[in-house]
């Protein structure tokens, strides 16, 4: 098992957990389809009422998806499988509350969990960024899912600007990517306080809120969406170029 999930039956609390701490909490295959499953199994436990999501060890919150993980790819720019796509806990119908507690890295796959979730609290180790340009492909789930809450300017500055710049938790907070702030370490702590309040009030009412708060913006986003696997197929380099620019990858980079 790649995630660690536990329940607090008294408050109504589950907490999920990334368990892939060795690599940065990479999404491989087993990990995306252990999410799935387990965002659709939450929307039969009337147990649980409200969910944090984090990530194992201090490094990282998730890095994406595992560069080892293979994803044959159908020869038609009108086709992508994407291991991804069914990570997040609104792609699986789940209306619950889910909090992100981010701590170290949150980069390109990231967005798929940071994406769904309600709210997002983030201590002052974490950095946020979009490393697809860098490595010749197209951040279209990426992007889409982070322009429903950043300004255009910051989501596309983020995109494009693939690993030279790193957003800061600060800044991130700044431009409404993060609720709040947290010292090192102290973002689950946070996290699982909200989380108490919140399953703690009538649920009926906390997942009727949770779906009109998403209807606002539903409508955007499933339009935005349904361009995204095309843009992917015909603006990603093949697997073997992407390869030799990770092969040759930059450390160097600015937070801001």
């Amino acid at each position: 098992m790649t995630l660690h999930i536990s329940t607090d039956k008294d408050t109504g609390v589950a907490v999920v957990t990334l368990d892939r701490p060795e690599k940065l909490n990479a999404i491989d295959l087993d990990t995306a389809a252990e999410l799935s499953t387990t965002w659709r199994e939450f929307r039969f436990d009337d147990s649980v009422r409200a969910i944090v999501l984090t990530g194992a060890g201090g490094r990282a919150f998730c890095t994406g998806l595992d560069r080892d993980a293979d994803v044959p790819q159908p020869n038609s720019p009108y086709m992508v499988d994407d291991p991804l796509v069914a990570i997040g806990p609104k792609a699986c119908d789940l209306w619950k509350p889910v909090i992100a507690a981010v701590n170290g890295m949150a980069c390109g796959g990231a967005f798929y969990l940071i994406g769904e979730a309600d709210f997002v609290i983030a201590d002052e180790t974490a950095t946020f960024f979009d490393p697809h340009t860098t490595y010749g492909m197209v951040s279209a789930y990426e992007s889409i899912l982070l322009a429903q809450r950043m300004p255009f300017g910051e989501v596309a500055r983020m995109a494009l600007m693939g690993t030279a710049e790193r957003v800061s938790a600060r800044r991130a907070y700044e431009v409404g990517l993060v609720s709040e702030v947290t010292a090192p370490g102290e973002a689950l702590a946070a996290a699982v306080r909200c989380a108490d309040v919140i399953a703690s009030c009538p649920t009926e009412a906390v997942q009727g809120t949770v779906r009109a708060v998403w209807a606002a913006k539903e409508a955007t986003r499933a339009a935005a969406l349904a361009h995204a696997p095309h843009l992917v197929s015909m603006g990603n380099l093949p697997s073997e170029a992407q390869a030799g620019l990770f092969a040759g990858r930059r450390t160097e980079y600015r937070t801001r």
